[in-house]
């Protein structure tokens, strides 16, 4: 058993967009365990746009990270210690204990993880948090069936390409919003989406337009600003919009809609989500993510970044669009 392990700590709040100044590296000891307790050798952390968020002391849906303290992010380790009667030394579970490579919980806020069929890391993304917000977005909120038209803004990423899938188990002719040829590539070819827009091209309504004939019935927002505002321009009355993210503007950027008439004229419905907010989905939500990536109806690509210290890089592109598939850092 070690005696220290290593942490990241928010060191300063970003002022526009996030730097690597704004992290420190600290190493601290192992500490002992309390009865009830464990300590996890996490494995891999997940990077998420939602941090940025956290990052601010604005107010907003949820606490702001503290300074000084780790960040915030969701781990899958092994348990190395324990002195909780339900948790056993080997098993492997998942939490939210930051950007850590160890960490203690209760208990109260982890899940076992069942490696036998799907990887540890999927359960940072297809089965896990990401995974739920597609989940939860399409099925909750989007309510599109077979012959809907639905677009998917960051149609490569973590969110993303799992509604885009669940769209096409389901009938619909799904759509994607993704920056660069490569991606766009791998929206279509690899996980089976109808078309895919590269709004990096400089003709993203144009494109979009040609890639919706039949309009849009539903649509599933990751971006926000420009991406929004196409997609809006498609509608078909009564179309649903369920926003999960706005990263266009995540550094403090303008997002003005100049199709907000839409709003009224085709009579949308627009929700935006927080997927910790619904927790009463996530069995059965996630009991469904799992046969479908374990019986390969579903497939996911990941990033990733090797040890602590990569990970404010690695987040720093993933805010920029330079990840493919789920971002995360491997820790062991």
């Amino acid at each position: 058993m070690p005696q220290t392990y290593q942490r990241m700590v928010l060191a300063a709040r970003p002022r526009g967009p996030v730097a690597p100044e704004n992290f420190r590296l600290e190493t601290v000891p192992v500490p002992a365990l309390a009865d009830g307790e464990l300590l996890i050798r996490n494995h891999y952390l997940s990077l998420d746009p939602y941090m940025r968020g956290r990052m601010s002391a604005a107010k907003s849906y949820a606490t702001s990270q503290q300074l000084d303290e780790t960040m915030i992010g969701g781990t899958v380790g092994q348990v190395v210690a324990s002195r909780n009667e339900y948790y056993k030394v080997g098993e492997f579970v998942g939490g939210m204990l930051g950007w850590s490579e160890m960490g203690v919980s209760d208990g109260l806020l982890l899940r076992k993880l069942d490696t036998t069929r799907i990887p540890l890391s999927a359960f940072l993304g297809v089965v896990g948090m990401p995974g739920m917000a597609a989940w939860y977005g399409f099925n909750q909120i989007m309510e599109a069936g077979s012959g809907d038209t639905v677009v998917v803004s960051a149609a490569s990423g973590a969110v993303g390409s799992v509604v885009g899938q669940l769209a096409r188990l389901r009938g619909c002719r799904v759509v994607g919003i993704a920056g660069g040829a490569e991606k766009c590539d791998y929206v279509v070819k690899e996980l089976g989406f109808h078309a895919c827009v590269d709004y990096k091209a400089g003709n993203l309504e144009a494109d979009l337009a040609a890639a919706t004939p039949d309009g849009v019935d539903a649509i599933f927002e990751n971006v926000g600003g420009a991406c929004l505002d196409a997609s809006l321009a498609r509608t078909n009355a009564f179309a649903r919009v369920a926003l999960c993210g706005m990263i266009a503007g995540y550094n403090g950027q303008e997002m003005p809609i100049k199709n907000s008439r839409l709003l009224l004229i085709n009579r949308l419905t627009v929700r935006g989500f927080i997927i910790t907010e619904h927790m009463e989905f996530w069995q059965q939500g996630l009991q469904e993510l799992a046969v479908l990536v374990a019986n390969h109806q579903i497939k996911y690509r990941e990033s990733v970044a090797d040890g602590l210290a990569a990970a404010p890089q690695a987040f720093i592109g993933l805010l920029q669009g330079h990840n493919f598939g789920k971002q995360l850092v491997k820790l062991i």
